[in-house]
């Protein structure tokens, strides 16, 4: 008969408990300066776009 170590609720999870046991912290530094320097550019593109716009609407023709 095999045993099995089950702690308090576990047994009663859905899924099952993953542990991760070395996560290589370049992989999430590239990831999160990947995300800011994505964000970053939003913001550049929507306030050019703003610019152009309230130009477009308050410039005399």
């Amino acid at each position: 008969m095999s045993q099995h170590n089950i702690v308090g609720s576990e047994a009663f999870d859905r899924r099952p408990t993953v542990y991760l046991r070395s996560v290589k912290s370049g992989g999430v530094r590239r990831l999160r300066a990947r995300t800011a320097m994505a964000f970053g550019l939003g913001v550049f593109v929507t306030a050019v776009g703003g610019v152009m716009l309230a130009a477009a609407l308050f410039m005399p023709v």
